[in-house]
């Protein structure tokens, strides 16, 4: 139901994906001296995708969310629909009950409380079972990123893969020619039609 918050997630997946997936050949790595200061070599590739224009563009993503947000709205209604129906109920009741004997009352009363208590249980269920929905689908997107960067790299050469998202990132700056967004883009599309 806060299916922007949880998108925001998800692109912040994507960024541990661009590091973590990207990291090749790990038996290769040499240490640089311990004088305080790293130093890369010019055999040692490392470019960066921007986040937000990779799940802005990639298709995969795109159909996503619009699946997410359509099953977070339907959620909703039902559980509009169901709070009024209780609604209604409750006014009912409580226009009759001065004309009600004493028993019957307690006896509505009590039906009512586990009803309120029955709707509060089910949309704690409905809003669990589309949050796991939700992190299922995030944990497929994560490895379809995740699995493609790490065929790009290797077939790049790439040693990392970082990521850029304004106004969140690590990054401060990058050469613009180190920006290897959309060919990513172009290959993801491609593997979905696959």
């Amino acid at each position: 139901m806060k299916t922007t918050t949880k998108l925001g997630s998800l692109a912040a997946a994507v960024a541990i994906v661009s590091v973590m997936a990207s990291c090749q050949d790990k038996e290769k790595t040499t240490t640089a001296p311990k004088t305080g200061t790293a130093t890369v070599s010019n055999e040692e590739k490392i470019v960066y995708v921007n986040s937000d224009s990779l799940l802005n563009k990639y298709q995969y993503f795109k159909d996503l969310k619009t699946k997410m947000e359509t099953k977070a709205n339907a959620a909703q209604k039902d559980m509009a629909s169901k709070g009024q129906a209780f609604q209604r109920e409750v006014a009912q009741y409580q226009a009759q009950q001065n004309t009600l004997p004493a028993d019957q009352r307690a006896a509505t009363e009590e039906r009512l409380a586990r009803k309120q208590q029955e709707l509060q249980a089910y949309q704690q269920n409905a809003s669990a079972a589309l949050q796991n929905e939700q992190n299922s689908e995030n944990v497929k997107l994560y490895d379809k990123i995740a699995d493609y960067l790490k065929e790009y790299s290797k077939k790049k050469g790439y040693k990392m893969v970082l990521t850029y998202s304004k106004g969140n990132s690590a990054i401060l700056f990058a050469d613009e020619s180190l920006d290897v967004t959309s060919e990513v883009i172009v290959g993801l599309n491609e593997a979905i039609k696959k």
